[in-house]
């Protein structure tokens, strides 16, 4: 009896009819939104780079990246992996760096691992670290709550602060 009561009254029924067509157009927009944020939560697979291969030049991407070859430049990415025939002579900056390889130049990451087979000739700068026995290290560890922006940025900073109190008083 209840339905039945509901489904009879055709003023309520026409009435929520009514503006649901407006709101029809309004969901479209948000749907193509919604569309549009869920393509970049689909995760492409990492980029590999084969032992072969060669690299002279910096690299940026907001992917994962994979190194098996050899690059000569600096390095961005959201997770690094440097495979064990690899070598990076440059920096390398990631939200996760795994490094198997050899890498020669500053390291910053959030996270950043060196496994046993890894070689780093260069700085550390990182939120948390993690360095297996048998990896080879020659170089600072430095720990910062935001290494991937205020290890490139700190080197900068230093130098305009000691200009810019002159300049304050002068």
């Amino acid at each position: 009896m209840f339905s039945k009561s509901k489904i009879n009254e055709p003023g309520p029924s026409t009435d929520a009819a009514k503006p649901a067509a407006p709101a029809a157009p309004a969901p479209a927009a948000p749907k193509q939104s919604e569309f549009k944020a869920s393509a970049p939560k689909a995760k492409p697979p990492a980029s590999i780079l084969s032992a072969d291969l060669h690299i002279t030049g910096n690299m940026k991407t907001t992917g994962d990246i994979q190194v098996e070859g050899t690059v000569e430049g600096d390095i961005r990415a959201h997770l690094l992996t440097i495979g064990e025939s690899a070598t990076i002579k440059g920096e390398v900056v990631a939200d996760d760096v795994v490094i198997n390889g050899r890498i020669v130049g500053r390291v910053r990451g959030l996270k950043v691992r060196l496994t046993s087979t890894a070689r780093v000739e260069g700085d550390i700068i990182h939120k948390t670290i993690a360095i297996e026995s048998g990896a080879h290290f020659e170089g600072s560890v430095q720990r910062q709550d935001d290494p991937l922006n205020a290890g490139g940025n700190k080197p900068k900073g230093h130098q305009p602060q000691p200009g810019q109190p002159p300049q304050q008083n002068g």
